[in-house]
């Protein structure tokens, strides 16, 4: 398999080290900088002056845990994932999936190129589906004006490649119509390329309509920039102490078969995924909320709330899992080039494209829900959960140090995961 500046992914023992530990080891799997350590370890990554900058009415900073994801292997290529997350579990979750997942091939994605929308909103017509007919008419010179107000994109091989016009005939203010731009955005995510776009278009749509142009601005249903991924395992991979694979492969197609059909358990089964994707949309500096935003719009688009998954069982008792959904990421813009620590789990990552960004992180999301169906389908969620959980309880209980781990093993030990438990197992050190 190839392999991105001679990473791998599969680091020993990563959860036995402690966090220095682990940042070394991670540093010499990836190559990275002592600037970048430094960066990725929040040591005063993000200055805060230049927070201040960043958003309005700065009073300081508020952190996450930043852990790394071992062990994906995507399209034949290593990757170490960083992932800012609070809740416990995620990273280990994604990470074993991910390790066996490895030894067959690993992940296999593919998507489609970087199109976002922008919306033009056009209202005052007594005739809109001739004026869709006039906008469409336009199409070239619109498209040309609206090329001309981002050169470089173009000259990267981005721009506006297209006009589409859908007409509201029945609206509670009229007849409506809306222009949507088509645009690569290649390496950005592309929400103030095409906002720019559309505010410079809506004059020449008004002139062309003879409506009233209202909103103009990107959507987040970014259903031409899709991807997707994949992964297929043999029964005996996904064998257990007490459970043959084949056996949780078909309890794992019976839980998802559950949040296909049901929108109150797609929504958890969602959830879960979008576990493993925030983390690294978060940790590379991306706007999570669009990506959920997109997600979620995407698992309703044909007016039913349903799996972003699919899981199916092969002939030979296995299991085959994929994903499909917008992924709006870029590497260029915004946090992503501004704050240090993004740069830095970028570069940790090794990725060169925007797209092969958002194919990582599928296949996260991907491994996610692989985790979440084979613990739902075998001990159940919260055995594993409640373990990594111990952690936090300890820690609220008023553990410090070497208590920490001390209380959290017997926590699990005693099957009591609670606050009180910890507290009685503290006082009576």
């Amino acid at each position: 398999m190839t392999k991105g500046k001679n990473v791998c992914s599969r680091i020993e023992n990563m959860r036995g080290l402690d966090p220095a530990q682990r940042l070394a080891a991670v540093g010499q799997a990836a190559g990275l900088s002592p600037e970048d350590l430094a960066a990725l370890a929040g040591q005063d990554a993000l200055k805060t002056g230049r927070a201040d900058g960043m958003i309005e009415n700065v009073i300081g900073k508020f952190e996450l845990p930043l852990g790394v994801a071992t062990n994906f292997v995507v399209k034949g290529k290593e990757y170490l994932v960083p992932m800012a997350v609070e809740e416990p579990s995620v990273v280990a979750a994604a990470s074993y999936m991910a390790k066996i997942a490895r030894d067959y091939g690993g992940f296999h994605t593919s998507a489609t190129a970087p199109l976002m929308r922008a919306q033009i909103q056009v209202l005052g017509l007594t005739d809109p589906h001739a004026a869709r007919q006039r906008i469409l008419s336009h199409r070239d010179s619109l498209i040309a004006a609206a090329n001309a107000k981002d050169t470089l994109l173009v000259e990267l091989g981005g721009g506006c490649q297209d006009i589409e016009v859908h007409v509201f005939d029945d609206t509670p203010v009229g007849a409506m119509v809306v222009a949507h731009l088509i645009v690569d955005v290649r390496d950005a995510m592309g929400a103030n390329t095409v906002n720019t776009m559309a505010e410079a278009l809506a004059p020449e749509v008004e002139r062309i309509t003879g409506g009233t142009a209202r909103l103009r601005i990107l959507s987040n249903l970014a259903d031409r920039r899709i991807v997707r991924a994949r992964v297929e395992l043999p029964p005996e991979a996904l064998d257990t102490n007490t459970l043959k694979g084949g056996d949780v492969a078909k309890g794992m197609v019976e839980s998802c078969t559950l949040a296909i059909i049901d929108p109150y358990r797609a929504a958890t089964h969602n959830k879960g995924i979008m576990n493993g994707i925030d983390p690294v949309v978060l940790a590379t500096g991306n706007d999570w909320r669009a990506v959920e935003a997109g997600a979620h719009a995407y698992a309703a688009r044909d007016g039913r709330y349903t799996s972003l998954t699919r899981w199916e069982q092969t002939s030979d008792g296995g299991l085959a899992g994929s994903i499909e959904l917008p992924l709006a990421l870029g590497l260029v813009g915004g946090a992503t080039k501004s704050h240090p620590a993004a740069q830095a789990a970028l570069r940790l990552m090794d990725v060169g494209s925007a797209t092969e960004l958002a194919e990582v992180t599928a296949a996260v999301g991907l491994a996610q829900n692989m985790a979440a169906l084979r613990a739902l389908s075998t001990e159940g969620i919260q055995k594993g959960h409640m373990a990594l959980h111990a952690r936090n309880i300890a820690i609220l209980a008023g553990a410090t140090g070497e208590d920490v781990d001390r209380i959290a093993r017997a926590l699990v030990a005693s099957g009591d995961v609670s606050a009180g438990n910890a507290r009685t197992l503290l006082n009576a050190k």
